[in-house]
C-alpha cells in the first residue's frame, strides 16, 4: 500500500540555551493509506512533537516528513489535529464550532452547515447543534473536536491523547467509536496514547518510543480482527500482546508500574 506518512531519519531540537535540547530522533517510520497507528512512551518521549512535524507546526532540524508522497513544509490542509483539550469557541454552537474551518476556506453559511451536520451525524452529536460547549459533556466536546478535524476531509488524522482527560467508562466507550468513525471515512490515524490497552484495541500497529531523545523501539503488529470490543482485551492472545508492548516500554524507557486491565 502507499505510504500516507513518510519519516525519514527526522529529528528536533529546541533551540535552548546553552545548547539545543533534543526531542526525537533520528526517527524513520512508514504509516500506510488508512492505517491505525498508536505511538506510545513515557512524558519526554517526544510523540508530541511528532505528531507536530507530521502536521507541519514543526520542521525537523534534519531528515525528512512527508503526508501522501510530498514533502512537509508548512500547516498542511490534507492533515487534522485533535488535542486533549477541544479548544472549542465558547460563544458558538457544536454545528458552527465544527464548521469554522470551512468559514475559514470561504464556504458558503448553507454549504458549510450541512457538511458539519453530516460529521456530527458521524460521531454521534446530531441531536446537540445547537448547544454551546460548556453545554456539552468532556466526552461529547471531543466528538465536536474530531468532527471538526474532519471537515477538511483529511488524509491522515493526528489524535494526541484526545481522550486522557475523560473518566473511564466514558473513554472506554469513546474508543470503540472512535473505531467506528475511523472506519467510516477510511482516514489514516496516527494516535498518541499512554495506555497500553487502548494502544492495542484501538491500532493495526503500536509504534513505542524511547525517551531523551525518542526513537523507535520497537514496532508491533495488531492482528486481532475488526471490528474489535472491549471484551477482545480477555483473549489470551490480546494478553501476549500487552505484555510485549509492556516489555519494548521497559526496555526503552525502565519498568513501569502494573496497568490495570482497561488503563
Amino acid at each position: 500500500m502507499a505510504s500516507a506518512i513518510t519519516l525519514r531519519a527526522a529529528a528536533f531540537a529546541y533551540p535552548t540555551r546553552p545548547v539545543p535540547r533534543p526531542a526525537i530522533g533520528p526517527v524513520s517510520l512508514d504509516v500506510s493509506t488508512g492505517q491505525f497507528v498508536a505511538l506510545i512512551g513515557a512524558n519526554g518521549t517526544g510523540k508530541s512533537t511528532l505528531l507536530r512535524i507530521i502536521a507541519g507546526l514543526l520542521q525537523p532540524t534534519s531528515g525528512e516528513a512527508a503526508v501522501c508522497g510530498r514533502p512537509v513544509a508548512a500547516p498542511d490542509e490534507r492533515v487534522g489535529l485533535v488535542f486533549q483539550d477541544p479548544r472549542l469557541l465558547p460563544w458558538r454552537s457544536t454545528l458552527d464550532n465544527v464548521a469554522f474551518p470551512l468559514e475559514l476556506a470561504g464556504w458558503a453559511r448553507d454549504r458549510r452547515r450541512g457538511k458539519a451536520r453530516e460529521l456530527l451525524r458521524l460521531v454521534g452529536l446530531d441531536d446537540v447543534d445547537e448547544l454551546r460547549p460548556h453545554q456539552l459533556s468532556g466526552g461529547m466536546r471531543q466528538r465536536a473536536s474530531i468532527a471538526r478535524a474532519l471537515t477538511i476531509d483529511p488524509k491522515v488524522l493526528l489524535l494526541d491523547e484526545p481522550f486522557s482527560a475523560l473518566d473511564a467508562i466514558t473513554r472506554d466507550r469513546l474508543n470503540l467509536e472512535l473505531q467506528d468513525v475511523w472506519r467510516g471515512t477510511n482516514t489514516t490515524v496516527v494516535l498518541v496514547t499512554h495506555s497500553i490497552a487502548e494502544a492495542v484495541l484501538l491500532s493495526d500497529r503500536v509504534v513505542v518510543l524511547d525517551r531523551h531523545p525518542g526513537r523507535v523501539v520497537a514496532d508491533i503488529a495488531v492482528p486481532i480482527r475488526r471490528p474489535r470490543r472491549a471484551s477482545d482485551l480477555e483473549d489470551p492472545a490480546t494478553g501476549r500482546l500487552l505484555s510485549d508492548v509492556r516489555r519494548a516500554l521497559e526496555a526503552g524507557i525502565g519498568a513501569l508500574p502494573a496497568p490495570d486491565r482497561i488503563r
